[in-house]
Parts: C-alpha cells; sequence; structure tokens
C-alpha cells in the first residue's frame, strides 16, 4: 500500500456523495505509516485526522474503480460549473433585456411628447392664422362705405378692391381680376354676356350683392369676393383653380 500511494497526488473522494477535495498521497501515506509503526505524530492533531480520514476513504473504494470515481466527481463539478456560468449568463442577458426595455420606454416616451407638442404647435399655429384671417377681414370695408360716383378709374376702382379684400387675398383676387376684365367694371363678354370686373355669369348674378352691379365696382367687388370664398373658400383658392383650368 505504501508503494502504491507514495509520491502519486490524488484526490479526497467521498464515496457518499462523489465531493473531492484536494489533498496529496505523500501527506496520508506518511501519517498512515507513521500509525503503524507507533513513532511519534505532528503535534497537529487535525493534520492527522484528516489524513487518516483521507487513507480510509481512498483505501474503501477498489484501486481498478478510483479512476472512474474520480471522472465521475470531475464531471460533476464540470456540470456545476456549466451550470454556474448558465445562471450568470441568464442574469446578464436579464438585465440587458431589462436595460433595454427601459431605454425603450423613455425613447417611445420622448417621441409621444415631441408629438404632442407638435400637435399643439399646429393647433396654436392654426388658432392664429384664422384669428389673424378673422382680423382682417373684420377690418375691410363694405360697398355701402362707398359713395357712389358717376364713374371710377382704374386706380381708384383697384383702391377700393384694397379696403374689401383682405389683405393676404388680395394679390390672388387682384390676378383673376387682371385676367379676367383688366380692371374694367363696365367689361362685358359679347359671346357669353359676363360681365364686369370679376365676369360674373350672368351679370345679373350680382344683383344680390346691390342693384346698381352694372355700374359700381365696389358691389361687383363684393359679390365677387363672395363667390369666391363660397366657390373655393378664398380668392386664393379660386386663383389655384383658374390657373389649371383659366375660368373659375
Amino acid at each position: 500500500m505504501r508503494a502504491m500511494l507514495e509520491g502519486n497526488r490524488v484526490s479526497r473522494i467521498s464515496v457518499r456523495g462523489f465531493a473531492v477535495a484536494s489533498a496529496t498521497a505523500v501527506t496520508t501515506v506518511g501519517a498512515v505509516v507513521g500509525v503503524a509503526s507507533g513513532s511519534t505524530q505532528p503535534s497537529n492533531t487535525n493534520d492527522f485526522e484528516a489524513a487518516a480520514s483521507d487513507a480510509t476513504l481512498l483505501a474503501e473504494i477498489p484501486a481498478g474503480q478510483q479512476a472512474q470515481v474520480q471522472t465521475a466527481s470531475l464531471t460533476q463539478q464540470a456540470d456545476a460549473q456549466a451550470m454556474a456560468a448558465d445562471t450568470a449568463a441568464k442574469k446578464t442577458a436579464a438585465e440587458e433585456a431589462r436595460k433595454q426595455a427601459a431605454a425603450s420606454a423613455i425613447e417611445k416616451q420622448q417621441a409621444a411628447e415631441k408629438a404632442e407638442a407638435a400637435k399643439k404647435a399646429a393647433a396654436k399655429k392654426e388658432r392664429e392664422e384664422k384669428a389673424e384671417t378673422k382680423a382682417s377681414r373684420s377690418s375691410t370695408r363694405d360697398a355701402k362705405d362707398f359713395a357712389p360716383q358717376s364713374s371710377y378709374t382704374v386706380a381708384q376702382v383697384q383702391a377700393m378692391a384694397r379696403q374689401m379684400v383682405p389683405g393676404d387675398q388680395f394679390q390672388c383676387f387682384s390676378n383673376i381680376v387682371n385676367h379676367e376684365s383688366t380692371w374694367n367694371y363696365k367689361a362685358q363678354n359679347a359671346s357669353s354676356g359676363a360681365y364686369g370686373l370679376v365676369q360674373a355669369l350672368p351679370g345679373s348674378k350680382m344683383a344680390s350683392a346691390g342693384a346698381d352691379w352694372q355700374t359700381n365696382p365696389a358691389t361687383q367687388i363684393k359679390w365677387g369676393l363672395n363667390y369666391m370664398n363660397d366657390r373655393y373658400g378664398s380668392p386664393c383658392g379660386a386663383w389655384d383653380f383658374w390657373q389649371n383650368n383659366h375660368w373659375y
């Protein structure tokens, strides 16, 4: 037995649980031989007991099965380490997933806040534009605000239109009148019968704005503005249509 154990390092093996703890056969053999010969042992009783226990446990396993037991124990150790590594990896993955979910939630919240802010800004701009348009229209003059004259120059007609048409719509209104009558409030289309600044067809339609529709450009401007607003939303809406169709 002494010849078999000396100089070889083995592992302490628990037969019941196949647990292995590091130990050396040199220590174990020295302790066992010392006991057998009756020689004096080291003063450390714990070392002696551990060595004797190692020798006893090792002796319990047949020599031919020691390698199998060691292999099984090492396999158990490897499995335990693999499980520990897998657990650690899962924990790390779970933590990373939690961080990503938190970051995604923050991004979604920020995107929602930006969208809400943009929506509010657009609504505010729309309200301001409507208020501006309303204020502009409320400041315009009506046809009845102008005293009738026997005749009107182009400059006078244009000055009346500037006071009756909202400022942001005047250029569009002017573009249509330029194409339809070149600001001649007595212009008449010989073939169709269209009449006046905005070439109402028939011209008698303008009677809804005033009985003096044939001679008063203010009445024609009033009717033309109402027509453009009712049918196209505004003079600029009418001008957009005119450019595509050359009529309105």
